[in-house]
């Protein structure tokens, strides 16, 4: 199929040159830089007969055929500013029925001391842990544990304090925000 002296290139690389040994499984070519390298025959082209290569493979053009062979190119790792939908919110859910596996014996008093116990670790863990935000669900009720849990965040310099989005949570949850660079 090749013979000293075709004209050829290679298929998966952007090498061109001559044909200067033939054996039966490997092709030794010398670039147009003066390299000799060896090929298989099938990873080659030949050059002066390109209009029959491109009959045989249903008149594809051989630019295309080294186009879709050519490495894509190198994407920019230009960092993107994600929006406040994308970033990570700890949500704690503070419903007794959550936190205990069974409520039975315990008190309101007991009840509430728990909830706003678990409330105070989870904003500690979310401040040592730099987070920046945190949602407590906690019902509405008759809004002794919301009031508890405004004393509570008051207590804190470094938080704000506000409803939570009404159409993810509905009217019984707080979303804490925590400034991080405060000194």
């Amino acid at each position: 199929m090749f013979t000293k002296g075709d004209k050829v290139t290679v298929l998966d690389d952007a090498i061109n040159g001559v044909v200067v040994k033939v054996t039966i499984e490997v092709i030794t070519i010398e670039t147009d830089d003066g390299f000799e390298l060896d090929f298989k025959p099938k990873e080659l082209i030949h050059m002066g007969n390109t209009a029959d290569f491109a009959n045989s493979i249903g008149r594809q053009n051989i630019h295309e055929i080294r186009k879709e062979k050519e490495e894509p190119k190198k994407r920019s790792f230009v960092k993107e500013k994600k929006s406040t939908r994308d970033e990570f919110v700890l949500e704690v859910d503070l419903h007794i029925e959550k936190l205990v596996p069974n409520k039975r014996g315990m008190s309101n008093y007991d009840i509430l001391t728990l909830q706003t116990e678990t409330a105070q670790r989870q904003i500690e863990f979310a401040i040592k842990n730099r987070m920046p935000k945190i949602v407590f669900i906690h019902g509405v009720g008759e809004g002794i544990l919301k009031a508890e849990l405004d004393f509570l965040f008051g207590r804190y310099d470094n938080i704000i304090f506000q409803d939570a989005n009404y159409q993810k949570y509905g009217i019984g949850a707080t979303e804490v925000i925590i400034k991080q660079n405060v000194k």
